[in-house]
């Protein structure tokens, strides 16, 4: 099996665990959060050895779509965090110690 071929097929997988990996965040699937994170890191292992210089075409377009896809989940799970921030916060009648409001108004 040729370096392309194989490159083709990992950044496939990689594009098949990033999509399950967006449903995991937007169904709050921990488990399966954690799985793509592992899936994603086995997937980058067989990436890191590829060559950039040597990519055809459609192998650039898959690595966009991954990135894209990436920075889309990466998104999504800063969204979650800050709305669970603010429920805990407003649980707890107390803001976060380290907010950002709090270091702008001491700069100010």
């Amino acid at each position: 099996m040729s370096e392309t071929v194989k490159l083709k097929e990992a950044l496939r997988q990689m594009l098949a665990v990033l999509e399950s990996e967006r449903q995991a965040i937007a169904g709050l699937d921990l488990d399966a959060i954690t799985l793509a994170a592992r899936e994603k890191l086995g997937v980058c292992d067989r990436l890191d050895h590829a060559d950039a210089a040597s990519l055809d075409e459609e192998c650039r377009a898959m690595s966009r779509a991954a990135r894209d896809a990436n920075e889309v989940n990466r998104q999504m799970r800063n969204l979650v965090a800050a709305n669970i921030t603010a429920r805990i916060d407003m649980l707890s009648g107390s803001p976060r110690l380290y907010g950002a409001k709090r270091y702008a108004a001491l700069g100010a």
